[in-house]
């Protein structure tokens, strides 16, 4: 695999107008969507939460009522975020309303910028390998739905899954299904300057050849990427797959842990994963999302306090 292949071609005052704008802006031709993206001056880290590291405290997609009820709400988090001298917040899908405003996400807008906080990008767990059908359909409009929330928010980019080849089906047919859904939605997303950043998250994304098989038949388009998390690849060397996967990063996220081989899970080597990101010239967030067992109110400031020095 040639990793070098073409120049990809950015835009980034182009979203910057969009994520305030809010306005429709062309695809830009020319760009190519396997090539590593080509960003001048140094590496640039920025820390980030997600709001995954609370998911069990979560309500998920909740009412009112129980959203008040649970443990932690995303105002909380943006709050609890602030507090922990950050500059940047995940605001993790799967934990907004049941029914969603513009006008709650202009509020949540409103409160990050309060507190001096940047929105570095949201998620939604989508399935872009199943096959055409109503479920297909609702899974593209989900994504186009979330393009529209991440603009309105300022959320640049938005974390999107591949998803698993369906029973009866061949890894070849879901990988097609994948690009086309993420295609489809990409277009959209160019419209409103939010980057879609594929996550190596399990499935047909398993391996960075499987994430490569895909990323090459993506169309051109400067607003797609990968999300890098460092804690899914369950290969046998998993740092080496996060190397390959580097350059096309638009979005990063770092775990407590690692499992080389699917086997147990060992503490992740944060400044190795760091180096990698640096080593590839990355500029942007990278977002800690904690998924151990113990607390996160106890376990999030010490991990903080260990990736601080490793962002400079």
């Amino acid at each position: 695999m040639n990793f070098s292949r073409r120049t990809w071609l950015t835009s980034s005052a182009a979203a910057a107008a969009a994520m305030l704008s809010h306005s429709e802006l062309p695809i830009v031709e020319g760009a190519i969507a396997a090539d590593p993206v080509k960003r001048p001056g140094a590496p640039l880290l920025k820390l980030s939460l997600a709001g995954y590291s609370f998911n069990r405290m979560f309500a998920k997609r909740g009412t009112p009522d129980e959203i008040a009820k649970a443990e932690m709400s995303l105002e909380k988090f943006i709050d609890y975020c602030a507090a922990q001298g950050l500059g940047a917040t995940e605001l993790t899908g799967y934990y907004f309303p049941k029914v969603i405003t513009p006008e709650y996400l202009l509020s949540l807008r409103a409160q990050t910028h309060r507190l001096g906080l940047s929105i570095s990008g949201t998620a939604i767990g989508n399935d872009f390998c199943l096959a055409e059908g109503d479920a297909r359909q609702k899974q593209l409009a989900e994504c186009r739905e979330w393009i529209d929330y991440a603009a309105i928010m300022g959320a640049p980019a938005i974390r999107i899954f591949a998803g698993k080849t369906p029973k009866d089906d061949t890894d070849d047919v879901a990988i097609e299904r994948c690009v086309a859904g993420i295609n489809e939605c990409l277009k959209y997303a160019a419209t409103k300057g939010i980057f879609l950043a594929l996550e190596n998250h399990g499935g047909i994304t398993a391996t960075s050849e499987q994430m490569f098989r895909i990323i090459e038949k993506v169309d051109a388009s400067p607003w797609f990427g990968v999300n890098f998390d460092s804690g899914n690849f369950q290969t046998d060397n998993p740092y080496a797959d996060l190397e390959k996967i580097a350059p096309y990063a638009v979005n990063a996220q770092i775990k407590a842990s690692i499992s080389p081989g699917g086997k147990e899970k060992q503490p992740a080597d944060f400044q190795r994963i760091i180096k990698i990101l640096k080593d590839a010239g990355y500029r942007g967030f990278v977002a800690l999302e904690y998924e151990e067992s113990d607390s996160p109110f106890e376990a999030i400031p010490r991990i903080l306090d260990q990736l601080r020095p490793l962002m400079d």
